[in-house]
């Protein structure tokens, strides 16, 4: 490698050019994968909840049989007090006595009867469960399969390209190496500015590539002495003639048949 003082300025904007070709293949080959990490992640998290959801429910069945059971329980044993308070009356010696134990066996009933509607409500509320269970597998279900084949469709893609960004990154480090760190902040702080990611650009047809605003003559012949680094006053992109455009993409299209 070089060392960045000895470049002359062709020399700079040659390596500028090359990295903005580089970063370019590296955009389009991320814009293949779009949105698809992100749509892999939403999914992950939103079947991470829908489980998370589902095993909460679980739990909150098996608390409410338990508490079914502890009613069932409650209900024998109120049976059983009724019973006995029942076999007490038939010794009583006196009608206070046998008030006393209609009353007991009174509670009794009404325990029973607030164990069943407790027991009734929660049965409801098993089955409301139950049911937002299923439909919950449903929808796990479906997002599970959907979620199998983006991660399918983005392992496919990332196979494809994986290869050649490792490659292109590592040329762009080299690259970047090349190119004095006030230069090369500059293009970044560009490049990070517009909206395609094109720090420099080409002359074409008298105006820099993308744009309408032309360039003046002396300004085009002085981009094409390739003695001055200068920018594009529309839009502060780094400026190449179409010449070393073209001579350095012939350049990099040849390296990329490679990858």
């Amino acid at each position: 490698m070089a060392n960045t003082k000895e470049l002359s300025v062709e020399e700079k904007l040659r390596a500028l050019y090359d990295l903005q070709l580089i970063h370019t293949r590296i955009d389009e080959i991320r814009n293949v994968r779009g949105e698809l990490p992100l749509e892999v992640e939403d999914l992950e998290d939103e079947v991470a909840g829908l489980n998370a959801r589902s095993e909460k429910l679980k739990a909150d069945l098996e608390v409410i049989e338990e508490q079914i059971k502890d009613k069932k329980i409650a209900i024998e044993e109120h049976q059983t007090a009724i019973k006995k308070y029942s076999k007490q009356q038939e010794n009583v010696r006196n009608n206070r006595e046998f008030n006393s134990l209609a009353k007991e066996v009174e509670f009794q009933e009404l325990e029973i009867q607030l164990a069943e509607k407790h027991i009734r409500e929660l049965k409801a509320s098993m089955e409301h469960k139950k049911q937002v269970i299923n439909d919950s597998k449903d929808k796990l279900d479906s997002k599970t399969n959907h979620l199998k084949h983006k991660k399918s469709e983005l392992s496919d893609i990332m196979s494809e390209t994986e290869k050649e960004e490792g490659f292109l990154t590592k040329k762009a480090t080299e690259f970047e190496a090349l190119i004095e760190e006030r230069l090369l902040v500059a293009y970044k702080r560009i490049r990070s500015s517009v909206r395609n990611g094109l720090a420099v650009v080409s002359i074409e047809r008298g105006a820099s590539a993308g744009s309408f605003f032309t360039i003046p003559p002396q300004t085009q012949v002085e981009i094409a002495g390739r003695k001055k680094i200068l920018t594009d006053e529309h839009s502060g992109r780094i400026l190449v003639d179409a010449e070393l455009a073209k001579e350095e993409k012939d350049k990099m299209d040849h390296l990329f048949a490679t990858i």
